[in-house]
């Protein structure tokens, strides 16, 4: 973990899997502050309280999904500009179509690896992308 937290960006991860959260966490805390969520409603509280530099958020979650909360986010003027990176296991144009017609800056497929996940992370933030 960086010891300046100023300097490094803060990363909010939002999927309702422990499992993918966990790999998003290891894959990114070298190089940023990553903080979780497995639910909608916890990442909008996240998000009012800390300075996040960008969201990975989980396409299908129960309750508010992915797209819905990115719609939301995009709503607020402050965050109009936010990196938002879609991580979704649903691959097809539509689905794609339907991510940025939401907001989304990026569109990640799951299963990815870490590599994947670091350099579609360092094309909004200074950061190492790791091959």
């Amino acid at each position: 973990m960086p010891s300046n937290l100023n300097s490094v960006p803060t990363i909010l991860a939002v999927d309702d899997s422990a499992v993918m959260l966990e790999l998003i966490k290891r894959t990114l805390e070298a190089d940023c502050r990553v903080l979780v969520a497995d639910n909608a409603v916890d990442a909008l509280s996240i998000i009012y309280y800390e300075k996040i530099s960008g969201l990975l958020l989980d396409v299908a979650m129960p309750g508010i999904d992915g797209l819905e909360l990115c719609r939301t986010v995009r709503n607020l003027p402050e965050f109009q500009n936010l990196p938002v990176i879609m991580l979704t296991a649903r691959d097809g144009l539509f689905d794609k179509v339907q991510g940025r017609l939401a907001g989304a800056t990026e569109y990640l497929t799951k299963p990815f690896d870490a590599a994947q996940l670091r350099q579609a992370v360092s094309k909004f933030f200074n950061i190492n992308s790791l091959p």
